[in-house]
């Protein structure tokens, strides 16, 4: 076995156990289907098409109501758990390297995060790239935002915004932007799972991770970052929130697994929110490859998500100082 050469460590007295034989089972599998679903050298359209695939395969909690909407012009669909409370909502941001990914094709991971967090979840089908380029995708995230708070009347301190992948970092760039416009109050909390955060693709981990990543690979995240910025400089703050002035922003969790080549993207994220006064905590899963929990069949990624949305829920049921 290769040796992974990175030391695992959470947050606090919760330490993840060793991936199980469940687990190293279904890593196996995704990684032979992966590259017929997400080869960066495949032609967009090939890749979202092939993606489509798993819309129809997934399985929502039972009692669970999808309603598509409009939000702020952004298409978006509500998926609602049975027994969510009105006055909570959760705004998901999904992944897909910025290219690919929708509602669709996170619906099933959201249902079940909402139901945890008993709340209403919006889950924005915000344009992609590259078609549109940065900053699309976050004037979108903004706009669903605004839409929120102003035509729905959701109280922020009622409201978590969560995104994995791309969308982790359209979460954070989410939250400096409305911070920094100063118009709009910030969300009561973040949860990052695996956010991409940094473009440039300059974490020690994009090199010491890439054998045991089951999904992405160094080169195949450059080709991404390109159709999404084009010619826009990598390290720009709202594209790469690593980057940004990550002052008084919410509480954050971001999770990640020990074999992401975006390991480093949530290590450093957490750093550098703390050093800048933010309540922020890192989770890193042994074993765990991007975004694994996704996945519900491996019991790592339900404990998982069960730890993201208790925290979430935590803050929602918290009135802020």
């Amino acid at each position: 076995m290769l040796d992974r050469g990175v030391t695992v460590a959470s947050e606090g007295a919760f330490k993840p156990r060793p991936a199980g034989v469940q687990s190293r089972i279904w890593r196996e599998l995704i990684r032979l289907g992966v590259q017929h679903m997400i080869n960066p050298e495949l032609p967009v359209e090939v890749r979202r098409r092939r993606m489509r695939l798993l819309d129809y395969v997934t399985q929502l909690p039972g009692g669970t109501r999808v309603t598509p909407v409009v939000a702020g012009g952004v298409p978006a669909e509500w998926v609602i758990p049975r027994h969510a409370d009105p006055g909570r909502a959760l705004l998901y941001v999904h992944g897909g390297a910025y290219v690919a990914g929708s509602p669709a094709s996170h619906r099933a991971f959201v249902a079940r995060l909402a139901k945890i967090v008993g709340a209403r979840a919006l889950v924005p089908d915000y344009r992609l790239a590259p078609e549109h380029r940065f900053p699309c995708a976050v004037e979108d995230v903004r706009d669903v935002y605004r839409w929120l708070l102003e035509e729905q009347g959701i109280d922020p301190d009622r409201l978590v915004v969560v995104g994995d992948s791309a969308g982790g970092g359209l979460t954070l760039a989410l939250a400096v932007s409305v911070r920094d416009d100063g118009r709009l109050r910030l969300p009561r909390a973040l949860g990052c799972v695996a956010p991409w955060t940094d473009l440039a693709g300059t974490g020690e981990s994009m090199r010491s991770r890439a054998p045991f990543d089951t999904w992405y690979q160094p080169a195949g995240l450059a080709i991404e970052a390109r159709r999404y910025l084009g010619e826009v400089d990598p390290k720009h703050p709202l594209a790469s929130p690593l980057y940004a002035d990550l002052r008084d922003l919410p509480p954050l969790l971001a999770q990640v697994g020990e074999d992401d080549v975006l390991l480093d993207d949530s290590r450093r994220l957490v750093e550098r929110a703390r050093a800048a006064g933010v309540d922020a905590n890192l989770e890193v899963w042994p074993g765990m490859w991007h975004v694994f929990q996704m996945n519900a069949a491996v019991p790592e990624a339900r404990q998982a998500q069960q730890r993201l949305g208790r925290f979430l829920r935590h803050h929602l049921t918290q009135l802020p100082e």
